[in-house]
């Protein structure tokens, strides 16, 4: 591992001795799915409401620690992630030699995510395209703030291959976007000087179906890929709708898109791509030790669940920091992260888990 990379995957560790034993789990844990995302209301709460801007304590430059509103549930969680991410920095896989135009670990991105043909997936389709960039930009502009050290580049996470509540003419139950839609996510990440990541919910279709199709956008520099093993029905039985159950991808799988990547790069001549993978299940990626970075392709973990903290904080350290593969994302939710009251995390509490996100994905 890299001193730059251990660097940014430190925290500080002296906070854990602050950390209580983490609490019981309900059973809601591994029943969350994106089923009930779709159908969330906005919450009241002027903090998590979309472009808000948190208060940030004085304390939180110094200490790890939570906002005033957080619960003693969270509190333990948070404090007993922490302290279990430190101890695993000690065991993180080294990754493959950094190459030259590698974005991470010397960079963080923070995308926006959806498709702008629905608002209940995300805000790239919830609020008019003038109203989400400049949503975006205070959100990069706190981010900034929160860690001055780590340059942050803007992203646009655009859902080009969507899953489906029906199996369509051909019965794979997904959707492919049209290229008019492609260009005006592209255009978006461009007028910030962000990046593009193009997202695959396969439904009943296979990555070797969807990828090729996309290759001509990812010949673009700044143009990245992300792949949801929640919605990837291909290992469950035929028929099953996507989200009425959590789908699953294995390791092979993952490892064709890298090597799908990894070809491009070395054809055009590319700098390395970044390849993000949601999970907020073990059994998402029941196999995620044997996926294989390479360098010409840089995999991000994204911790995709939501809820209150503690279930957030839970799910990073069990399915992402548990399973170390190369670098580490956590996405926010506006909405569904405030409903049980509580403000949405800020990225000063963000940053303090280990190891450090370098990719914020907000929905």
């Amino acid at each position: 591992m890299s001193l730059s990379y251990r660097f940014a995957l430190s925290s500080i560790a002296a906070a854990a001795v602050l950390a209580a034993g983490c609490g019981a789990k309900p059973d809601a844990k591994a029943a969350r799915t994106k089923a009930d995302t779709s159908s969330g209301e906005v919450a009241s709460s002027a903090a998590g409401k979309p472009g808000a801007t948190p208060t940030f304590l004085v304390e939180d430059s110094v200490k790890p620690h939570l906002r005033a509103a957080r619960n003693k549930h969270d509190s333990s969680s948070y404090f007993a992630a922490i302290r279990a991410g430190d101890k695993q920095l000690a065991h993180w896989p080294s990754g493959p030699t950094r190459l030259a135009g590698s974005l991470l670990p010397e960079n963080r991105i923070v995308a926006y995510y959806g498709n702008p043909h629905s608002k209940k997936m995300g805000v790239l389709g919830e609020y008019a395209p003038d109203q989400m960039l400049s949503m975006l930009d205070k959100t990069v502009a706190e981010w900034r703030k929160a860690d001055p050290s780590t340059p942050v580049i803007p992203a646009i996470h655009l859902v080009t291959v969507v899953a489906q509540g029906a199996p369509g003419a051909d019965g794979m139950w997904r959707r492919r976007e049209t290229p008019q839609t492609i260009e005006q996510a592209y255009g978006w990440a461009k007028s910030r000087k962000g990046l593009l990541f193009i997202d695959i919910q396969a439904g009943h279709s296979t990555l070797q179906q969807e990828l090729p199709l996309l290759l001509k956008y990812l010949q673009r520099p700044d143009v990245h890929l992300g792949i949801d093993p929640e919605f990837y029905m291909h290992y469950k039985r035929e028929g099953v709708r996507p989200s009425a159950k959590v789908g699953q991808m294995m390791a092979s799988d993952v490892n064709y898109a890298i090597q799908t990547l990894d070809k491009l790069v070395t054809e055009y001549h590319l700098p390395p791509k970044i390849l993000v993978v949601h999970r907020f299940r073990q059994d998402m990626v029941p196999d995620a030790e044997n996926i294989r970075p390479t360098p010409h392709v840089q995999v991000v973990m994204d911790m995709d669940g939501w809820g209150p903290p503690w279930l957030k904080f839970d799910s990073y350290h069990d399915y992402i920091v548990n399973h170390p593969v190369e670098f580490t994302g956590f996405k926010l939710f506006y909405h569904n992260d405030v409903k049980s009251g509580e403000p949405i995390l800020t990225p000063f509490e963000v940053l303090r888990l280990a190891p450090k996100p370098l990719y914020i994905q907000y929905q």
